[in-house]
């Protein structure tokens, strides 16, 4: 958590704004906070504060998991990992006072407005970078599996390049960028396939419906906000519709199988052992 989904959503939420926050993009950084300088992956801390002092915010879109805000000049990346989360608010009361940050809050970006953007992050893993050339994160990521350049056979060469179990295989970021181990889960599950199944075994067929299935199940977590498992993310509604993931014990909708979690690549693995059989 996050996963793309919850990402989308936030980036969504900052992009466009609402009734109680304007957008991000347009606003002029006035100064810096960083109360967590490990938050910081590039440059070091303090030039990471001076350099973005008068830039613009231009857009605010995502890559993978990752949060992208190119600038006016540079680019400005947020990585939430575990517990992270971006949000713009008010930096000043109604009576001029300025309000403090929040606990948790690692960096704070004060506009020149009287709003502010602020990472949040409980856990301390998350990171930001200031570059000059995005691809410098970027580089390596996989394919977007919500792009148009993702394709079921592009899938399937993707799926016999290798020979894995295909659940690490489609959480590898390398690969296709942004699955995660909620929507992998359900995405094996409306695909009929047991996590433990080599890559390589899976018929054109199954690609195709293993494609779909990834399609489907981001872009119903999106419709939904994403999920809301833990006090970090808050607002999804996509747990409310899991079939298999965190549902060890419980009988599967389909057939009424006692759903069982295993342990894959170090990762609790969810599934029917009825509607997934392995082959």
């Amino acid at each position: 958590m996050p996963e793309l989904p919850e990402v989308e959503t936030i980036i969504q939420r900052l992009k466009h704004g609402n009734q109680d926050q304007p957008p991000v993009p347009g606003n002029i950084i006035q100064s810096v906070l960083v109360t967590w300088d490990r938050s910081i992956a590039e440059p070091d801390p303090r030039s990471f504060q001076r350099i973005l002092v008068g830039k613009q915010i231009m857009d605010a879109c995502r890559r993978g998991k990752y949060l992208h805000f190119p600038l006016d000049r540079g680019h400005l990346i947020a990585h939430l990992r575990m517990s992270g989360d971006m949000r713009m608010e008010k930096s000043i009361s109604s009576d001029g006072a300025h309000l403090p940050p929040a606990e948790h809050d690692r960096v704070i970006l004060n506009f020149t407005t009287s709003y502010r953007m602020a990472f949040n992050n409980i856990r301390k893993f998350g990171r930001m970078w200031y570059v000059e050339d995005a691809q410098s994160v970027f580089l390596g990521l996989g394919i977007e599996p919500l792009s148009d350049q993702f394709t079921a056979q592009g899938l399937f060469e993707i799926l016999h390049t290798h020979n894995r179990q295909i659940k690490p295989l489609l959480m590898d970021q390398k690969l296709i960028a942004g699955m995660g181990n909620i929507y992998t889960d359900e995405t094996l599950f409306r695909a009929r396939l047991h996590p433990l199944r080599k890559s390589d075994s899976l018929s054109l067929q199954e690609t195709e419906d293993l494609y779909h299935a990834i399609r489907e199940v981001l872009n119903e977590g999106i419709r939904q906000f994403g999920a809301s498992l833990d006090w970090v993310y808050r607002g999804g509604q996509f747990q409310n519709t899991f079939k298999v993931y965190q549902r060890e014990g419980e009988s599967c909708f389909e057939c009424g199988t006692a759903v069982e979690k295993i342990i894959v690549g170090q990762r609790s693995s969810h599934f029917c052992p009825n509607c997934q059989k392995r082959q």
